[in-house]
């Protein structure tokens, strides 16, 4: 009773930082023509409740796709009709064909707002309470701890209920899909995951994980037995989880084709913004976008990820295990982030969920990772005008970190998974005694710098001739350490000797 009554007070603390985050600015509030992410959603809005179906992802008289198209899958698109339909029962002209464009008031707002907090509070929440509290092995104390570093994370809180959008939705779902698979419900887990794909595509990045999980675990129950069974109800569950979602549109392959193209547009380009992935940082020093074709910068980020992601999925569908699921699910977003193409600096949210499922197990590195997560997307938000949420809510998280976990006395070899990986080095590098003491002293450097670049970018205007002078450094800095992380957490996969433990509960 006593860990439900904390976790209650953990959600509620949890619900009250993203009401005040919610009462601050949004995306392009007051910047026409486009404004921004806010009136995208409510642009959605309108012509999915005014449009018929075979409308919404065409460009015609009444859906300009070069203002806010839709360029979400399916579920997307049926969230923001529901919404839609409350919103003309309020007030019919927040979803006024054409006339509602760029709408903006104080009603309109608590409506909008609204709408993120139920999606989160249906979706994201329950799934992180149930997955801390089913955590084995693991304290009451630690259960509860967990849960209130996840849902205090800063970065996912500032993009939805700052920034303005549905992020926690299809993370949520992909929650739920961990969650099954936690407790073998294979099926519902796949149900899950196919759910979050068909909300935003960007879930391409947890899909490799998924299958090479359950792909694994058939090839361990014997494909000539149990597994081949497995097998043929997951692909079972999939094609009728996607039929299901995108039944109205699979009457016609033309409307199927224009769907897929609005999900994956090449012609926007290797990236946008200042995003801190390797191509955007690369291009400082060489142009990129210029000196290299669309398709060729297509294949090449394509080559690049596979093969960046390719040691960890190997390793899950030879040894299947939950915990190298999860790490799994860290590392392939990760590289996803850094090499794959149009890639935003929101995407780094898909990263920062699935390290947050681990903050338990390696809480230094994840308390590390995140809070290099919101930094790396700091330009966004003070577009957004959202500086003091930022100011606020990254230390607070950094105090819960530390209170919750004591993360500073979590830097052993051991506390980071990297025992396996020492002895092999034992022979070889001499300074590895001293690895604590060095790790927190870069910990520290980190945060110095971060805070830095934090205090120069909001405070000090730019030389004129280097206007993005500070936007880059962050992406640079945010992507330095991002490949250190990559390497640290396939390091992890790689040396993993638990695997093999929990691997045979599998089969």
């Amino acid at each position: 009773m006593e860990k439900w009554s904390l976790m209650t007070i953990t959600v509620l603390l949890a619900l009250t930082v993203r009401w005040a985050v919610s009462l601050g600015s949004y995306s392009g509030a007051g910047k026409p023509p486009m404004y921004g992410d806010y009136e995208a959603q409510r642009h959605w809005q309108e012509i999915t409740y005014n449009l018929p179906i075979r409308q919404w992802y065409f460009n015609t008289s009444d859906n300009n796709l070069l203002y806010w198209g839709l360029d979400y899958p399916p579920l997307t698109a049926y969230h923001s009709f529901v919404c839609a339909y409350i919103a003309k029962l309020i007030n019919p002209d927040w979803v006024a064909l054409h006339s509602s464009r760029g709408y903006e008031s104080q009603p309109h707002k608590l409506f909008m707002r609204t709408t993120v907090f139920v999606a989160d509070l249906l979706v994201y929440i329950p799934a992180v309470i149930l997955y801390c509290s089913s955590l084995k092995e693991t304290s009451a104390k630690k259960k509860v701890s967990s849960a209130l570093c996840i849902l205090l994370y800063p970065g996912l809180i500032l993009i939805d209920h700052g920034h303005f959008q549905y992020n926690s939705v299809s993370l949520g779902f992909a929650l739920w899909g961990v969650l099954c698979l936690s407790h073998d419900w294979d099926l519902l887990g796949s149900v899950a995951f196919c759910l979050a794909l068909n909300y935003k595509q960007m879930e391409l990045y947890h899909s490799l994980p998924f299958f090479c999980y359950l792909l694994g675990k058939c090839f361990k129950k014997g494909l000539k037995g149990k597994g081949l069974v497995l097998l043929t109800k997951l692909a079972g569950t999939v094609v009728l989880s996607f039929a299901a979602c995108w039944l109205p549109f699979g009457t016609d392959v033309e409307q199927i084709m224009q769907v897929l193209r609005r999900l994956f547009p090449i012609d926007r380009g290797l990236f946008e913004d200042k995003v801190a992935n390797i191509w955007c940082s690369l291009s400082v020093l060489i142009k990129i976008k210029n000196v290299v074709s669309p398709q060729t910068q297509l294949k090449l980020s394509f080559a690049v990820t596979f093969l960046s992601l390719l040691p960890a999925c190997i390793k899950l569908t030879v040894q299947p295990s939950l915990r190298g699921f999860k790490f799994a699910l860290v590392s392939c977003a990760l590289s996803f982030f850094l090499f794959s193409f149009q890639v935003h600096e929101k995407s780094i949210l898909l990263v920062a969920v699935p390290v947050c499922l681990i903050i338990n197990e390696i809480p230094f590195m994840a308390t590390w990772f995140l809070l290099v997560s919101t930094f790396s997307m700091l330009p966004l938000l003070l577009r957004d005008g959202l500086l003091l949420p930022y100011a606020v809510t990254t230390p607070a998280f950094l105090a819960t970190c530390l209170a919750s976990f004591s993360i500073l006395d979590k830097t052993s070899a051991e506390d980071l998974q990297l025992k396996a990986f020492s002895l092999s080095l034992k022979g070889y590098v001499s300074w590895f005694k001293s690895f604590p003491r060095i790790v927190r002293i870069l910990f520290l450097l980190s945060l110095s710098l971060m805070g830095v670049l934090s205090l120069l970018s909001a405070a000090v205007p730019p030389p004129q001739s280097l206007p993005d002078l500070f936007p880059i450094s962050v992406s640079i800095v945010s992507c330095l350490h991002f490949l250190l992380f990559l390497v640290y957490f396939n390091v992890v996969i790689l040396w993993d000797s638990k695997n093999s433990k929990s691997q045979k509960k599998i089969s």
